[in-house]
């Protein structure tokens, strides 16, 4: 599938890039190439095959979720420039209707 110059410029546009006269002919070539053996990938058969999201086989290792106390809460609390009844007080961002 060969794409002509305006197909370029089109896709260029897109990705809000500005080629020069050169680049866009390149472009046309590679992106051509590329389209080339896209199409030649889509006639192979893969029925038979099955889906694959992971090939190496490993696999997340979770822990869970554990409350550890650093006891400096009182402290940090202290650093606030507006505190009361041992939290941080914030400015309100909703207001009730």
């Amino acid at each position: 599938m060969k794409l002509t110059k305006q197909e370029v410029e089109h896709i260029a546009t897109l990705a809000r890039l500005r080629l020069t006269e050169e680049e866009k002919e390149k472009y046309s070539e590679q992106l051509s190439a590329i389209l080339n053996y896209m199409e030649k990938l889509s006639s192979v058969d893969t029925a038979a095959v099955e889906p694959t999201s992971q090939v190496t086989g490993l696999t997340n290792i979770m822990r869970e979720d554990e409350v550890i106390e650093s006891g400096i809460e009182k402290e940090l609390v202290d650093c606030a420039p507006d505190k009361g009844l041992g939290f941080v007080k914030i400015p309100k961002v909703f207001e009730n209707k």
